[in-house]
């Protein structure tokens, strides 16, 4: 199977670039975006940079990260190993010291420099701080920096906490960490000589709270007149168990003091969460304009996603940390050179960790010095009709994971506990199907796909 894929990627990509020339690549990675953008959920999100390059890509309706929060995502996607094999669950964590098999692994950003690649990184990309010795490996260019959450509003604008805020922001775009990555990006375009190809990774801080964007991305939003999320219901959690609503009470104090006992806090959240959405796609079509503009567009493969979903009070929660669709889900668009399959969707259930070994292939990178996790998805990107023969999977503690195939979600809690959703008749996740005695084949088979073991876990904290 392995050579099956090979093969269906040096033909790919004999059809799509110059046989001696290998594609750039540009992996635009936003921070706590979810599925809006991407996907018809209820939620009208004003994207026009995404809007465009959906229409140029394939999207992959149903990608999902390997855990549902920053540090634990980007470990996995960075070294094609899931968190069950790793041991990083959570963030804070230091895992690029704490678990021995991050901190031996090549990333990918590591493979690609040794294949002869140049590699840049600006913005939001580890999370964690990595070694020097591993960013010294893994970039060309010295600095991977330009960081900071912020701009952070004062107290009067503040929720629950300086983190959990919303304030049209009235200062200069380059107060913004992203601002100043997308211009170090596009100095780097503008300037590229060609004698080698590129691998370009920014990492953006939008939408991440606090939702703080410059005023212009508020003013396209009429709060009064947003839709509220229509996957919440009042007795959504009634079915789910307790250690699924201790997921959902991550920060729970945030829904219980401004969620549906408050509607005027809810719409404030959320028109700041869409603003920090549509500043994050400015971002983007900027850099992608720029990579157009200077003549790199058509042989450069453009990969757009994020670390993790985001929940803007489905099942009662804001955030992300649980198990569920909105946590697990992420937007995925790749647009290949000459626009190959241009509009196409695919439903495969690809996951982040699948990203290494496809880009492996489709650059003809040398071999790693780690075994990946990962399976190719580049037959699916010549074909996007191509099945796909394995369920995604989520992980948030030892014990704890989620399948997702194209059409249930199983969650299986340490405890024993059990949750299954039929996103095909039930796309919000509304209806625990766990105990009707007619899914027990399903739960069976679905369970029978769960790691056989968990790593322990390196540590760190929820949230």
């Amino acid at each position: 199977m392995q050579n099956l894929f090979f093969y269906a990627g040096l033909m790919l990509l004999a059809t799509l670039t110059n046989a001696s020339e290998r594609p750039n690549v540009l992996f635009i990675f936003a921070d706590d975006m979810n599925s809006y953008a991407v996907r018809d959920l209820g939620v009208e999100v004003k994207t026009p940079y995404l809007d465009k390059l959906k229409d140029q890509s394939i999207t992959f309706e149903h990608a999902h990260c390997a855990a549902p929060v920053c540090t634990p995502s980007r470990a996995a996607m960075f070294s094609g190993l899931f968190p069950h094999t790793t041991g990083v669950y959570l963030n804070g964590n230091g895992f690029w010291e704490k678990s021995e098999l991050i901190k031996n692994c090549e990333p990918f950003p590591e493979l690609f420099k040794r294949s002869g690649y140049t590699t840049f990184g600006r913005g939001k990309l580890t999370h964690d701080s990595s070694s020097k010795a591993h960013d010294k490996r893994m970039w060309s260019t010295p600095e991977t920096g330009n960081g900071g959450f912020g701009p952070f509003p004062e107290e009067e604008f503040q929720l629950s906490g300086k983190f959990f805020s919303v304030k049209e922001w009235d200062g200069p775009d380059t107060d913004f960490p992203d601002v100043k990555s997308a211009a170090q990006a596009i100095g780097f375009l503008e300037k590229h000589k060609g004698d080698k190809p590129f691998m370009m990774m920014v990492g953006l801080w939008r939408p991440h709270t606090p939702f703080t964007a410059p005023k212009r991305f508020f003013d396209l939003y009429d709060p009064a007149s947003l839709t509220l999320p229509p996957g919440y219901v009042e007795g959504d959690m009634d079915d789910v168990p307790p250690r699924g609503i201790h997921y959902s009470r991550v920060y729970g104090s945030r829904w219980d003091k401004h969620g549906v006992a408050n509607e005027a806090d809810w719409r404030r959240v959320l028109h700041g969460y869409l603003a920090c959405t549509s500043f994050a796609d400015d971002t983007t079509g900027r850099i992608i304009e720029a990579l157009d503009a200077a003549g790199l567009g058509e042989n450069t493969i453009v990969i757009f996603s994020s670390d993790n979903g985001f929940h803007m009070g489905e099942k009662h929660h804001f955030g992300k940390y649980t198990l569920w669709e909105n946590s697990a889900q992420v937007p995925f668009l790749v647009r290949m050179p000459q626009n190959k399959n241009a509009g196409a969707t695919c439903s495969a259930t690809i996951s982040l960790v699948d990203l290494y070994p496809t880009l492996k292939e489709l650059c003809l990178l040398d071999e790693p010095k780690h075994k990946l996790d990962g399976d190719s998805f580049a037959a699916q990107l010549h074909d996007p009709s191509k099945g796909w023969n394995r369920p995604a999977i989520t992980s948030y503690a030892e014990h704890e994971a989620t399948l997702r195939d194209e059409t249930w979600r199983y969650i299986h809690y340490a405890d024993g506990t059990e949750e299954l959703y039929n996103l095909k008749k039930d796309p919000f996740e509304l209806t625990n199907l766990a105990t009707n005695p007619e899914t027990k084949a399903v739960r069976e088979k679905l369970k029978a796909e769960l790691p056989k073991t968990f790593a322990p876990s390196q540590g760190g904290r929820d949230g």
